[in-house]
């Protein structure tokens, strides 16, 4: 059996220069685990965050050290704006991450939406086709695995959570067969203070994904606070750690599929641009008269 944690970075918001801290991308991702490295991978993870926040290695109950939570926001915020120290205890953090997710057999998996000054977004739309394009990547491994699973997604409000859940319901309860046979149950929510596996979840989305995808697809975009030359080391130093980490596949007639699919819709350039490989192209300028809170942070100890 094999479990899957997802959360997303960004929201909604439209990119215009008027919301200079609006999310220019909007990440639906997270990883896969077998069953059996569950326990192992979130004691990892949990002397993770004791390495990175000492206080809590004094701490008397375990439940303070599950329901501490470093977020991604503050380690992007050490990466634009904090001194050399912080910049490389983010950096280290970010490996670490990746180090424990590598020992543990995790896959990487995540929809990258990519957004255009002054076009409407609609998350109430784009948020469950990537929880329905997500399940579809892990029926494929799970089918490759000779696996079953579930999915637990970061819980937000039922207004927004409930759509993600019947895109799912309906494949596999139509009339026409069950499309997601191995995913045995459609997904379930939690919160991060009580899952601990969703903060990884939230770490590898919003710590890496996401200013991956800001700098990768929007270096042009100077006016707007996510789109920062400081996280260009993210993606020169993990961007091929985190190609080997998809759970890539084949459809029937042969595409590729899965992994960290990206839609850019600014500029059209692929997938590959989270990896480290090549430059995006500039976007071509608006018509005239076309429109087109900062993160905050607490410093990780290197």
């Amino acid at each position: 059996m094999h479990l899957c944690y997802i959360d997303e970075a960004g929201n909604g918001q439209t990119l215009d220069p008027a919301r200079p801290d609006a999310p220019p991308v909007l990440v639906v991702g997270g990883f896969t685990v077998p069953r059996n490295h569950v326990k192992s991978l979130t004691w990892a993870f949990l002397d993770v965050k004791k390495h990175y926040r000492p206080q809590l290695q004094n701490a008397e109950q375990l439940s303070e050290v599950i329901q501490h939570e470093i977020k991604g926001s503050d380690v992007r915020k050490n990466l634009r704006a904090g001194n050399h120290n912080w910049r490389r205890a983010a950096m280290d953090l970010v490996a670490s991450l990746l180090d424990i997710l590598e020992g543990h057999e995790a896959r990487v998996l995540a929809r990258v939406w990519i957004k255009e000054e002054g076009l409407a977004f609609d998350e109430s739309g784009v948020y469950p086709a990537s929880v329905a394009a997500l399940n579809e990547t892990f029926q494929a491994q799970l089918a490759h695995e000779h696996s079953r699973g579930m999915m637990v997604l970061d819980s937000r409000t039922k207004v927004k959570n409930a759509p993600n859940v019947h895109c799912v319901t309906t494949r596999k309860y139509r009339a026409g067969g069950d499309s997601l046979r191995g995913v045995i149950e459609s997904p379930v929510f939690g919160h991060s203070d009580t899952h601990t596996l969703l903060q990884v979840a939230d770490l590898l989305v919003s710590s890496l994904l996401f200013p991956i995808a800001c700098h990768a697809y929007l270096s042009d975009v100077t006016w707007n606070v996510h789109c920062d030359d400081a996280y260009q080391p993210l993606r020169e130093q993990f961007g091929a750690r985190l190609k080997k980490l998809q759970f890539r596949y084949q459809d029937p007639v042969g595409k590729w599929r899965g992994g960290i699919v990206v839609s850019d819709r600014r500029t059209q350039q692929p997938s590959s641009l989270m990896f480290g490989a090549g430059k995006a192209r500039a976007p071509l300028p608006l018509i005239p008269g076309q429109p087109g809170a900062a993160d905050g942070g607490v410093p990780l100890v290197p």
